[in-house]
């Protein structure tokens, strides 16, 4: 993955739409966070991973990798407000079904929270790209839905979204 290509791309768009709606990082943090909870639940909802109740299939691969790169979007920015642009984030080692993962995430993105360092941020990250793997998504897949959803991103920056 080309971690510092994406870094960059995020600073960027971060920078135009804190500038369209005069915001810094450092007010904005929680926000992110919340919106980092809403689209790993929109994510989850997705998969249908925990609705026990219900015999319905997950949705297309397609919609999940385009839920799955909204995140990578506030990761990459959160890992910018704190300064942490690292070259290579690992993979987590989990074992578990689905659920459990998500749910790993949830205490995991809460603890960044609170704990802001490098070392949580990457165990964020590295779990996060554990569920993508767990999806079946390729690094050069996430990268390339995460360039395409950027200028998305853009477009609707420019339209007053």
């Amino acid at each position: 993955m080309q971690w510092e290509k994406l870094f960059d791309m995020q600073q960027k768009l971060d920078q135009y739409i804190q500038s369209n709606h005069n915001v810094s990082s450092e007010e904005i943090f929680d926000h992110k966070i919340l919106a980092l909870f809403v689209e790993l639940g929109e994510l989850a909802n997705e998969t249908r991973t925990f609705k026990f109740w219900s015999v319905k299939e997950a949705s297309s691969k397609s919609v999940l990798l385009e839920e799955f790169v909204d995140n990578i979007h506030f990761l990459l920015s959160l890992g910018l407000d704190d300064g942490h642009k690292p070259a290579s984030i690992d993979h987590m080692p989990y074992e578990g079904d689905l659920t459990g993962l998500f749910n790993q995430l949830y205490r995991a993105i809460d603890y960044y929270r609170d704990d802001r360092s490098i070392a949580s941020y990457l165990t964020v990250f590295g779990l996060y790209l554990t569920l993508g793997d767990q999806l079946g998504f390729s690094d050069q897949s996430i990268q390339q839905a995460y360039i395409d959803k950027n200028e998305v991103n853009y477009k609707r920056q420019d339209e007053n979204y």
